[in-house]
């Protein structure tokens, strides 16, 4: 990654893993709290008139035009790799862009913060049985007991036993965010294609941000906006705050923290410290938005955390760029191939 270095500072980093830990741990924690804060900030828009797609926009635009100089400053005016890398940036940008963060945000019209998020964070499992459906192999028994568990979990928080009511076409548009976020973890570990990841993001925003504006425009999504103070932080501000604080700390800070949290602490690592994402977005929506998490719902989400992990701790895993390949090849997978491994830089 071209972003954010310096030869003094990654010299002392060398010289101080213990340093390099403790900050990748920090930078990784901010940038959970940044993703999870996002969508507890975003709600009350929706309660003032903004349509999901209208406040992702916002979101994505800002983040586009912060991250417009690292991105461009690590090309260097290479754009032929960009272009070879074209059809991975579209579907990056449509599906993992777009369909992750306007499926989450109209889930979160509907349903509370952390179940929404519990629900797109079931993405690795379901690759792992998309990959299992298509190659016909058996994964390894510790990622088959993670599946159990995370689904059970699943069935916890959302199906017969949850203790409150949840709107069924909010749990459609969690989905629809979690096919969205399976996307992106396949991506994520593409084949070095000479794109910075910083620069990558950036084009990937760009890409998602030009779909859902040109979407907008012929009517495809609903795209509406308002004007008027909303809730922000537990009191009123003008409309701007909010928006400014989900497209500055909670786009364009988390996901440049995020991808350096990566470069310190290794991909895995990083993924682990992903989950306390959901155990902030809880925390934010109780103290911020008043939603209240039932004793059920708390066993569920301890029990889909559980089973990501074991899925993550796969011990034959394959690059996840298998996963991609899968899904446009009408081939099944070789059987060393039949792994799930997952790089959640979100």
């Amino acid at each position: 990654m071209q972003w954010g270095r310096s030869p003094m500072r990654e010299g002392m980093l060398r010289q101080h893993p213990q340093m390099r830990g403790a900050i990748g741990v920090v930078v990784a924690l901010t940038a959970g709290v940044g993703f999870s804060t996002g969508g507890v900030i975003a709600k009350p828009l929706f309660d003032e008139g903004w349509t999901p797609p209208a406040a992702v926009l916002a979101r994505i635009a800002l983040a586009v035009v912060v991250l417009a100089p690292f991105a461009l400053r690590s090309l260097s005016g290479r754009w032929s790799i960009v272009w070879k890398g074209r059809w991975t940036l579209l579907a990056y940008g449509v599906l993992a862009v777009v369909g992750t963060q306007v499926g989450f945000y109209s889930a979160l019209e509907r349903i509370p913060v952390s179940t929404a998020l519990l629900v797109q964070y079931l993405a690795p499992v379901a690759l792992l049985l998309f990959v299992w459906v298509r190659s016909r192999r058996t994964p390894h028994r510790t990622v088959l007991i993670g599946a159990v568990l995370a689904l059970g979990g699943l069935v916890v928080v959302i199906g017969p036993t949850s203790s409150t009511s949840l709107d069924p076409l909010g749990i459609v548009f969690a989905i629809v965010a979690m096919v969205g976020l399976a996307v992106y973890y396949a991506i994520g570990e593409r084949p070095d294609d000479g794109i910075s990841p910083i620069a990558f993001v950036w084009l990937g925003l760009l890409v998602g941000g030009s779909v859902i504006a040109l979407s907008g425009c012929v009517g495809i999504l609903p795209i509406h906006m308002t004007f008027e103070s909303v809730d922000f932080f537990g009191g009123r501000a003008p409309w701007w705050a909010p928006v400014l604080f989900i497209g500055l700390f909670s786009t364009a800070y988390a996901y440049a923290a995020g991808i350096w949290a990566i470069t310190l602490l290794g991909a895995r690592v990083s993924s682990f410290l992903g989950l306390t994402e959901v155990v902030f977005a809880a925390a934010a929506g109780w103290l911020l938005l008043g939603e209240s998490i039932s004793v059920p719902a708390f066993i569920g989400a301890g029990l889909i955390l559980a089973g990501i992990i074991l899925v993550r701790l796969d011990p034959s895993a394959t690059p996840a760029v298998v996963q991609l390949e899968a899904l446009t090849s009408s081939e099944p997978l070789p059987a060393e191939q039949s792994s799930l491994h997952t790089r959640p830089d979100s």
